[in-house]
């Protein structure tokens, strides 16, 4: 590997860390190309992708049918702004509609927005369906959420990280401890608008709430008259084995909120997805954003769409993630605590006499694995939903050698 390669890995690091705000703190690899399940870096060295960008990458990297649907909507057009009609979204939303078994979609970009657009759907849906007092709707929040990183949504989260000292915040929020159904319904009162719960914790290192506990919320949520909102957006479109986490527990929330997986890799695609009766609150002119539903990600997730339909992704995660975890559990004493695996979605906790999350990532990325560390101790493993068994036990293996360094 020639010096002039070093260099240019390190200069363009250099470069970022110049001048990009430090709002990350990135594994220091300078990845240059990506196909499917790997990444190659600005030196030549081959990686196997096992974050997909926190699940943005289902379909791993420039997944063919993706790519042909953008290539074939970039040369027709790209954005229209929703003051007109285009002839992509329509589809899409039908599309997405059905998967979800709604009637209704709010298209949007990230997944933050996604959130506080079903923010604002569950509050006007609180005084214009159910009655609620004017500015005095609550919702109900779980302790270890992550929503995103708007001021609205930071306010509500207990990770100093994530809250401290961006105040003042909005009111509105009342916590619950994740997965304690009794909190919930001990919770709710007569201005309660909406549960807002992850139906697996993501960011806070793939935790898996109790079983029956999806079920549960659904029917308190039905007896208080009071919306179920299921971010979904990094638990959803086949992660774990089902369409959507909640269908582990045959649960239909009232609101899915979605995003990463559903631009495939390509572009920043997002949508609330629920029936007329809650949606249908959301008047002309109060909600929007010039970029969603634009032709190219209403393409792209159409295309998305009808790749899931088949069921074909979901089946993958599930035999897949059987797989993983049972060559993740022969770890568990050997420099793993505890592993908690959904489909093709796993949380690692490290023995703290092995090193930190961190630590192991680092060595992991010299190993020429792509992993990502979380609170302290945890790493998370979220492959393509393209990966081969063979590319999951060669990952492991290297996990145990790092461990053992």
């Amino acid at each position: 590997m020639s010096t002039a390669i070093d260099d240019l890995g390190a200069r363009l690091i250099a470069d970022e860390g110049a001048h990009l705000a430090h709002n990350y703190h990135p594994l220091p690899v300078v990845a240059a190309r990506a196909e499917g399940v790997w990444v190659t870096d600005v030196e030549g060295k081959r990686y196997l992708d096992l974050l997909s960008a926190y699940s943005a990458l289902n379909f791993g990297h420039g997944h063919p049918a993706i790519l042909a649907a953008a290539r074939e909507q970039l040369e027709r057009m790209t954005l229209t702004s929703r003051a007109f009609h285009n002839d992509r979204l329509g589809p899409f939303a039908a599309a997405l509609a059905a998967l979800c078994g709604k009637d209704m979609v709010l298209p949007m970009n990230t997944g933050a927005e996604a959130v506080e657009t079903g923010i604002k759907v569950a509050r006007a849906w609180g005084y214009r369906t159910k009655g609620i007092t004017p500015d005095a709707a609550t919702i109900v929040v779980a302790n270890g959420n992550f929503h995103g990183r708007t001021t609205t949504i930071v306010g509500f989260s207990d990770d100093p990280t994530a809250h401290d000292d961006f105040g003042p915040y909005a009111p509105g929020f009342v916590h619950v401890p994740y997965g304690d159904a009794d909190a919930i319904a001990a919770a709710i009162d007569e201005n309660t608008a909406a549960v807002l719960i992850e139906p697996i914790q993501g960011e806070a290192g793939v935790v898996i709430p109790p079983a029956g506990f999806l079920r549960r919320v659904r029917e308190i949520c039905t007896e208080r008259n009071v919306l179920f909102i299921a971010d979904e957006i990094q638990s959803g479109l086949g992660r774990v084995g089902e369409t959507f986490a909640c269908d582990r527990e045959g649960v239909v929330p009232d609101l899915y909120l979605l995003g990463k997986a559903l631009g495939g890799g390509i572009l920043p695609v997002s949508a609330v997805v629920a029936n007329e009766d809650v949606l249908g609150v959301i008047r002309a002119g109060e909600h929007g954003s010039t970029f969603g539903g634009n032709p190219l990600a209403a393409a792209v997730g159409l295309r998305v769409v009808e790749m899931l339909a088949s069921g074909e992704f979901q089946t993958r995660a599930k035999a897949l993630g059987n797989h993983l975890e049972q060559n993740l559990q022969t770890l568990v004493g050997h420099g793993v605590t505890a592993v908690r695996i959904a489909g093709l979605w796993a949380g690692v906790d490290i023995d703290p006499a092995y090193g930190t999350g961190r630590e192991v990532a680092e060595k992991l990325l010299r190993r020429g694995v792509l992993v990502k560390d979380t609170h302290g101790q945890t790493i998370r493993i979220a492959p393509p939903l393209t990966i081969r068994a063979t590319e999951l036990d060669w990952a492991v293996e290297q996990l145990k050698h790092a461990l053992a360094s």
